[in-house]
């Protein structure tokens, strides 16, 4: 965030790539990264091949569009898919195909699941989605997509997959800025995988230890047998 404690739309886009980031990389055990560089558009549009787009409300108004190339919807595609233990000679190798845009529609709704709930924990606002839809589009058609925003401001970054396969997402949403009060204080942000496993180890040793008899004294039984004799003995038995 900048120096003078506001957030802007330019901040909320850099978090979306990171969520844009983090999820295709880590479901389909890959790296994939965005471009340090960021282009001011004029509209958002759907493109060739494969077009994915989802309107959110709430805080703030917008909309987020990718734009998959052939090369790598089907990268993202398969990596996805086999990292799901998907035997590889099950999967298409189009991507017109349903599954594909199946696939990329869920990782989309990931992505934007992934975002909304880290912008909406820093941002203290309420953000709703869409259902992200998915089309096929033919090479000589662009579809544009109106978002009826009030004073939109747009804008597009390219992404890389592993095998350097480029998409592009587009993003459009109503110029605004949150500002920080003073007395703000965020909450610590943690992982719940990471938390889960620093405690599994000390609780694994915990039942393990709970599941180890305790070695007998052999003093402690002779005791215990000298007891019995002796009560025996008693009872006149």
């Amino acid at each position: 965030m900048n120096a003078y404690q506001t957030v802007n739309n330019d901040d909320i886009l850099l978090k979306l790539c990171h969520s844009v980031s983090h999820v295709l990389s880590s479901t389909s055990a890959s790296h994939v990264t965005h471009a340090g560089m960021v282009q001011s558009i004029s509209r958002t549009r759907l493109k060739p091949d494969l077009g994915c787009f989802s309107i959110f409300d709430g805080g703030f108004s917008g909309l987020v569009v990718i734009n998959f190339s052939a090369d790598a919807a089907i990268e993202i595609y398969r990596r996805y898919m086999i990292n799901m233990g998907m035997p590889e000679t099950e999967l298409a190798f189009s991507h017109t195909s349903d599954d594909v845009a199946n696939v990329m529609g869920e990782l989309m709704n990931q992505i934007l699941g992934d975002f909304i709930g880290k912008i909406s924990k820093e941002l203290q606002t309420s953000i709703s989605q869409s259902q992200p839809k998915m089309l096929t589009i033919n090479k000589e058609l662009t579809i544009s997509v109106d978002t009826n925003l009030d004073n939109a401001v747009a804008r597009r970054v390219s992404f890389r997959t592993e095998n350097n396969h480029i998409f592009y997402l587009e993003f459009a949403m109503d110029k605004t800025e949150f500002m920080r009060s003073e007395d703000f204080e965020m909450d610590e942000e943690f992982d719940p995988d990471s938390l889960f496993e620093t405690h599994s180890p000390k609780e694994a040793k915990a039942v393990k230890a709970s599941h180890v008899k305790p070695k007998q004294d052999p003093k402690s039984k002779d005791v215990v047998v000298a007891e019995a004799d002796s009560l025996l003995d008693e009872l006149g038995l």
